[in-house]
């Protein structure tokens, strides 16, 4: 789900023809005088995902504009879970004489929207249901035939509410419903939804969330991330965004979890493969001490080229002290695709810490091999494990070559450095497949066509070339196996080369 902030959800209210607070945004304390001037005292409520803000200091109520001064200044000194608060929003005080709640919840199991309202307001919706349960109805609303407000009169009386409120009350729980149906939203809670003293029905707060994909749907929403990040985008989580949204092959998410940190804190880049089995990989990590900078899911059988991207992205953490990946069980997709794409990111960052990783499931052994031999002269030490070793012995293993620091190398493999390139095509996701055919030439293994893994290469006069057309390659008959660079350097001699953007990315282009 993806999170609007409160004055977000409001707009889209008032839009659908709701009552919300007169109110302004304030960026830093030189919006402090006109704000004031134009509302005068009210309440002051830091823009953030979070709940309880009240406890956390981040709802004040200025009287004069030096307390307005303040509070800016203190709220926007702070931070929420390690990222900066950078809106605030403020309102004028409402004078209150009952508070309700009203909320649309996407129910899953019904596949509708469902109605909530309770005549009692100030609390979560299940402590309300628990305590008072005569207060609160339920409505499964049909999006294609909305009920009319005297269709809800009867419901709200059940709830206590008499007199003329019931009107105004109904007509907005209308509003409500068709605001949410019209902006897709998963969630929308209103709490508390008052009655004024003027007899005004106003939404005081607002918290809504919209399915991440119905998100494309509404730039109006400005989301720049369809994910619950629960913080506001950081640079590397628009990054790896920017992956995903582009490429429907698999799923990349990626999480930063930690930041400012310093070298030695124990604070692991993170690769999983399912989210079962990646919260018991971290938990693993946790019981040696140690913490994730990122939670990383890449799953449903990605391509080499898209774990690449991924472990590319995991890598450029700063300060991080190793390089940990592990899943689910037994994946189903081939473990070599995976193997290729960390080793195609291992040997242009080529990092001085551990990497451990567990890549269970399909051709494992192949996928071990390729992960540590391939890696044998690059800085870092390697070690990889399959089905038949536990998550726990894999973070065990990491804690010992941690602890003991970097193993003696082997042989090196050499990584010569194509001096030109003879023949190139592009590939779906904006890269670029291409050969030093002097080097091609003298190859005896002509490893990229064997690995080639959908058959799109053939030999012509000792050289590869496509059997497909450059854009059949292009529309994705390349499937971006990364055979041709990483096969080619270790068994073959160096003539393959990928180029694959990653925008955003300092030294993302390879």
């Amino acid at each position: 789900m993806s999170k609007l902030f409160e004055y977000q959800g409001k707009k889209l209210l008032e839009a659908g023809g709701f009552k919300i607070p007169r109110s302004m945004i304030i960026k830093s304390i030189s919006d402090a005088e006109e704000v004031f001037e134009e509302i005068g005292s009210g309440v002051l409520k830091a823009q953030v995902f979070t709940t309880g803000r009240a406890a956390l200091g981040l709802v004040k109520f200025p009287e004069t504009l030096k307390d307005l001064h303040t509070y800016i200044g203190e709220m926007l000194s702070q931070s929420i879970k390690g990222y900066k608060i950078e809106t605030l929003l403020f309102e004028e005080k409402l004078d209150i004489k009952q508070e309700y709640f009203a909320g649309i919840i996407l129910s899953t199991g019904k596949s509708s929207p469902t109605l909530v309202f309770s005549s009692k307001g100030g609390s979560g919706i299940e402590e309300i249901v628990s305590k008072y349960p005569e207060s609160v109805f339920f409505l499964d609303i049909n999006p294609d035939k909305i009920p009319l407000p005297f269709e809800l009169i009867p419901l709200l009386k059940d709830t206590g509410i008499s007199g003329r409120i019931l009107n105004l009350l109904s007509s907005s729980l209308i509003s409500l419903i068709k605001t949410a149906i019209k902006n897709e939203a998963k969630s929308l809670e209103i709490n508390p939804l008052v009655l004024t003293k003027e007899g005004k029905i106003i939404a005081a707060d607002c918290h809504m969330t919209v399915d991440d994909y119905a998100v494309f749907r509404h730039p109006e929403f400005g989301i720049e991330i369809a994910r619950e990040l629960g913080h506001p985008p950081t640079e590397l989580e628009k990054i790896a965004w920017a992956v995903e949204k582009d490429d429907y092959r698999g799923t990349f998410y990626f999480i930063q979890m930690e930041q400012n940190f310093k070298k030695g804190d124990g604070v692991l880049g993170f690769h999983g493969a399912g989210g079962g089995g990646s919260m018991m990989s971290m938990d693993a990590l946790q019981t040696y001490g140690y913490k994730v900078a990122n939670f990383c899911d890449t799953s449903g059988n990605p391509p080499a080229s898209k774990i690449y991207r991924a472990a590319k992205i995991i890598l450029s953490q700063k300060n991080i002290d190793g390089y940990f990946g592990s899943g689910s069980g037994v994946a189903s997709q081939e473990q070599f695709h995976s193997a290729r794409g960390i080793v195609k990111a291992l040997r242009e960052v080529d990092p001085d810490f551990s990497v451990v990783f567990r890549l269970g499931g399909n051709s494992e052994d192949k996928a071990i091999r390729i992960l540590e031999d391939y890696t044998k002269d690059l800085n870092c030490s390697v070690k990889c494990f399959g089905k038949d070793t536990s998550v726990t012995e894999c973070a065990g293993e990491m804690d010992r070559m941690m602890k003991e620091g970097r193993e003696e190398r082997g042989e090196d493999i050499t990584n010569p450095e194509p001096h030109k390139f003879d023949y190139s095509f592009y590939t779906v996701t904006g890269g670029t497949v291409s050969f030093d055919y002097s080097l091609c030439k003298t190859c005896l293994s002509k490893v990229c066509i064997k690995e080639c893994q959908g058959g799109i290469l053939k030999e012509v006069n000792g050289v590869p070339v496509l059997n497909i057309t450059k854009t059949e390659a292009t529309s994705g008959k390349c499937t971006e196996c990364l055979a041709c660079e990483v096969e080619c350097l270790a068994i073959g001699n160096g003539g393959g080369k990928i180029f694959l953007p990653i925008e955003g990315l300092e030294g993302g282009v390879s």
